[in-house]
């Protein structure tokens, strides 16, 4: 079943009768996420993830355990993740026109067709051809897919993908966003609440990575920096002689290390890396999610004092409120 419906800009205004029209009908990103949530098939087989996938590079990552947070654990085998399996996590994808974001998507394989999956696409508002790449790696992801023919983002695109992480289901909502100048203020408007940002570069192309900064402070205007997990990506690594590649890696995992990102390089051809790719990114996003909800429910209880104190360097020291004494 393949599903198709628009998203107008947060700013736009719905038009009249609008609410609970068909597909077609403008509406905002977050109400077709939820709309999505309840027709989603359940969790493919070859989406489930047991044990975290390893980082691509030790030297550029974001840590280097070889398994989830042990709280994370006990939670999940416990059930205390509370909201983590109903939300969205949104991940942004920004990079130059080219360097090939939507076919990294698409590579790895739920697509379209009998198996149930779920494709929006949001502000269409047209298409033109450009050179090869800047679509192809959301199609390889996603569609487990290559295709020569694909033409550039005109505004944003996004794909929703199911995974099953330590028996908990949880869903990525992946924003494909146009690479041209000219639309960069259509996209920026869905840069907010993301959970994660992904920057592609070409690794055959030295101006892209340098533009990877720039990528980077543009999607940051929109998020909490604290709040959101970092990737630097490299594309097209089957176009790179190995000699070529090791000297662009080494810029890359400079660069990466100076935005506190985690380092891969990719061929959305080839389906190199793509699925370890964003396995990682599903593991590292629920994981960071959980945290917060166990951070959230153990916040302090109904009943606690708020003691400020202008010396201390935490404001919010809780202590048990104390019992009157002729209640003793």
């Amino acid at each position: 079943m393949q599903l198709i419906a628009r998203a107008a800009p947060p700013s736009s205004p719905q038009p009249e009768g609008a609410a609970g029209a068909g597909l077609g009908a403008w509406v905002l990103p977050s109400q077709v996420g939820l709309q999505m949530m309840s027709m989603l098939a359940p969790v493919r087989r070859d989406r489930i993830i047991a044990e975290l996938p390893q980082c691509f590079h030790k030297e550029a990552a974001l840590h280097s355990r070889s398994s989830f947070h042990p709280q994370v654990t006990d939670a999940c085998q416990e059930q205390r993740t509370g909201t983590v399996g109903f939300k969205i996590s949104k991940i942004i994808v920004v990079g130059d026109l080219s360097v090939g974001k939507t076919c990294l998507i698409n590579r790895a394989g739920s697509g379209s067709g009998p198996r149930g999956s779920v494709l929006v696409r949001s502000v269409e508002l047209g298409r033109f051809t450009a050179r090869m790449g800047d679509v192809s790696g959301e199609s390889r992801f996603c569609k487990d897919t290559f295709d020569k023919n694909y033409k550039a983002t005109i505004g944003v695109d996004f794909e929703m993908e199911r995974f099953e992480v330590l028996g908990v289901p949880f869903s990525l909502q992946l924003w494909d966003t146009a690479g041209q100048e000219r639309f960069k203020c259509i996209a920026s408007t869905y840069y907010r609440g993301a959970q994660a940002i992904v920057i592609v570069f070409d690794v055959n192309d030295v101006a892209s990575l340098a533009h990877a900064r720039q990528w980077l402070a543009d999607a940051l205007k929109e998020n909490d920096p604290s709040n959101v997990i970092l990737f630097l990506v490299g594309s097209k690594k089957d176009l790179s002689p190995p000699a070529q590649y090791s000297l662009i890696e080494r810029d890359a995992i400079k660069v990466a290390k100076e935005m506190h990102a985690e380092y891969w390089a990719v061929s959305s051809l080839t389906g190199e890396n793509v699925r370890e790719f964003f396995f990682r990114v599903a593991s590292l996003t629920f994981e960071s999610s959980v945290l917060a909800e166990l951070e959230k429910s153990s916040a302090r209880k109904i009943g606690d004092v708020v003691r400020i104190r202008s010396a201390d360097g935490d404001l919010y020291l809780t202590a048990q409120r104390r019992k009157s004494k002729c209640c003793r």
